[in-house]
């Protein structure tokens, strides 16, 4: 059995590159530069140079798979819409036809974020309602690029498989997390590394994070079961951990004592006001949108994690290998290992 990982040196698509050669598949990796992808070579993978924005060379990469797993997507990027727009839609829009030309499935990685900003258990609570597969998906904000950008692709995978164009599925993971990981860890484990952190709420609230591992794991049972075409998995919530012991755990895996210091909600968002005000102002110089602004930051750690997961149990069989206790000092020590080096390590 042959698959095609795309986004094969990134987070979630390296993860998934592992876990298929572990259970006995040839991968081919495309990558934009396989001189840079050596270690994934080692590993077993085929390496196939080429980009999700140019149709062709995705055509030639796909032909003979029985599988593609599309792992690429641009999280975050300088210039609008566009910067966005081409990798994330068009590029999938070159992977849907690539699959269809070569009968395979397809297995997209979506995001939770095609949902929007979480919808809140009554005024006042730092609660979000439970959304499952089948909750509404709320309007989007014109600069919420990158959910937009992961609607619209899913959009275009889902319906292709309902055109019959070819056997399609998507995966919504949470915030994903683990070696290489280029996002979320760095921004934390820069945070930590001042030694103390202030936790609005007391950081009691759940993190909506997922293991890469955990992640790949969804995905290989998704492009087995048949009767996962056409339908969307949320990948949200693989055990029940609160902010306040990711913290820990990650000061653990950096090596160092972090001080949790708990914040009133009320008083972290009055205190971002002027904060948020200046970000703005930077923000629109740039021309970069506001939704880095830090009061995304507090609803992170506030609202809970309200991607219900179970689902992906029911139907796919799916069981989270790795433990947050495991994973999360895993994740922190390799990047505080290795953020000093050029390439991506494995």
């Amino acid at each position: 059995m042959l698959a095609l990982v795309t986004g094969a040196t990134g987070l979630g698509g390296s993860h998934v590159v592992e876990r298929l050669i572990a259970d006995g598949w040839r991968v081919r990796a495309l990558v934009r530069e396989p001189g840079a992808a050596g270690w994934l070579a080692e590993r077993g993978a085929e390496l196939r140079g080429g980009d999700v924005l140019d149709a062709d060379s995705v055509a030639r990469a796909a032909a003979g798979c029985d599988v593609v797993h599309h792992a690429a997507a641009v999280v975050t990027a300088s210039g609008g819409w566009g910067a966005y727009r081409r990798p994330n839609v068009d590029g999938t829009r070159n992977v849907v036809a690539a699959a269809a030309r070569a009968g395979a499935r397809l297995v997209h990685v979506s995001s939770v974020a095609v949902y929007g900003g979480p919808t809140r258990q009554g005024r006042g609570t730092d609660t979000a309602a439970a959304l499952d597969e089948h909750a509404p998906l709320a309007p989007l904000a014109e600069w919420a690029y990158y959910a937009r950008s992961k609607r619209e692709s899913e959009a275009l995978v889902l319906d292709a498989h309902r055109a019959g164009g070819l056997w399609a599925t998507a995966i919504r993971p949470a915030v994903i997390y683990g070696r290489r990981d280029r996002q979320f860890v760095p921004r934390v484990g820069r945070l930590l590394k001042l030694g103390a952190v202030p936790l609005p709420g007391g950081g009691r609230s759940a993190i909506a994070v997922v293991h890469a591992a955990n992640v790949a794991d969804a995905a290989v049972r998704a492009a087995a079961t048949f009767s996962a075409g056409g339908q969307a998995y949320n990948v949200g919530r693989e055990f029940d951990l609160t902010v306040a012991a990711f913290f820990r755990l990650a000061g653990a895996g950096l090596g160092r004592r972090i001080a949790l210091v708990p914040v009133p909600v009320a008083a972290a968002r009055a205190g971002l006001t002027s904060v948020g005000a200046i970000v703005a102002l930077v923000a629109a110089a740039r021309g970069a949108p506001p939704r880095a602004l830090p009061g995304a930051t507090i609803d992170f750690l506030t609202r809970g994690n309200p991607y219900v997961s179970e689902r992906v149990r029911r139907e796919l069989g799916w069981r989270p290998s790795v433990a947050p206790e495991k994973g999360v000092p895993d994740a922190f020590r390799w990047w505080n290992e290795t953020s000093g080096t050029r390439e991506t390590p494995p």
